[in-house]
């Protein structure tokens, strides 16, 4: 039997305090506060990922069978699943977000040399989306369908690591493409992305912004081809082309060159062009 320190408390040692009491104080978030701090929300939380836990019971029902490490992992109060309730209704999100991107600022530099098994010395994101399912009656502010609620998590992930760097949670109905508009370009960055984000002139942000982007074309997107490039089809490549957008009025949302690149996977027999 393990006489020593929780695993749980060896993991939160890590985390800066101070900066965690600094987002606090920013937005007032333990103020009239007597017993059930941010802290201890936060350790709440943290524990209910960290050991896969369903809902405000199991945390409860979970940190009361260990009530007397409860002050060895952190806490300094007993974790009431109605108190936890009224914390995460009532305290300012923005505190945990501040915080969250002080960790991602602490975690991406241990992570910086790390290979990603393609010879690119810049960096390298991938963007994707996600549907969270709700229960439209419990939250009925989040409407998807008509019997069916939802919200959208747009992550940004840093793959070195597999970090996320850029997080935002939207109404479901909200397109993919949008999250374009809001992201902070990375000059010399790679951006990998599915299909749902081709918008031609968000793209072109990319390019005047000196990063690049790979996205999976449409089928309806036209192109004329310019070049092509000799390949060697032993790699699963079928074709290297520089190509320009052929629609009417395209050189005006798009005025340069793209590169088209098709490439076939023998292993899963499919086809993909870039």
């Amino acid at each position: 039997m393990n006489a020593g320190r929780t695993v749980f408390s060896q993991l939160i040692e890590h985390l800066p305090h101070k900066e965690f009491q600094k987002c606090v104080a920013r937005y007032g978030g333990d103020r009239y506060t007597k017993e059930f701090s941010c802290w201890d929300q936060y350790l709440a939380m943290s524990f209910a990922q960290l050991t896969y836990r369903e809902s405000l019971r199991d945390i409860e029902a979970c940190l009361k069978a260990v009530g007397g490490k409860l002050y060895p992992m952190g806490f300094r109060s007993n974790v009431v699943r109605s108190t936890l309730a009224d914390a995460n209704e009532s305290r300012d999100w923005r505190i945990y977000a501040d915080f969250a991107h002080i960790l991602i600022g602490i975690a991406r530099p241990l992570y910086a040399d790390n290979p990603l098994g393609v010879d690119l010395d810049q960096d390298l994101y991938a963007l994707d989306s996600t549907t969270i399912d709700l229960c439209l009656s419990v939250f009925p502010w989040a409407r998807f369908r008509k019997h069916k609620g939802a919200v959208k998590m747009h992550t940004l992930l840093d793959l070195r690591g597999n970090i996320p760097t850029f997080i935002r949670i939207t109404d479901g109905k909200v397109h993919d493409v949008n999250i374009l508009d809001q992201l902070l370009l990375e000059a010399g960055a790679f951006y990998v992305m599915d299909r749902g984000y081709v918008d031609f002139e968000r793209l072109y942000a990319f390019t005047l912004a000196s990063a690049f982007f790979v996205v999976r074309t449409k089928r309806n997107v036209l192109l004329q081809r310019r070049y092509s490039q000799p390949v060697d089809k032993s790699t699963g490549v079928r074709s290297n082309q520089t190509v320009i957008l052929a629609t009417p009025g395209s050189a005006a949302v798009y005025p340069d060159a793209l590169r088209r690149v098709s490439y076939f996977d023998a292993i899963t027999a499919s086809g993909w062009c870039f």
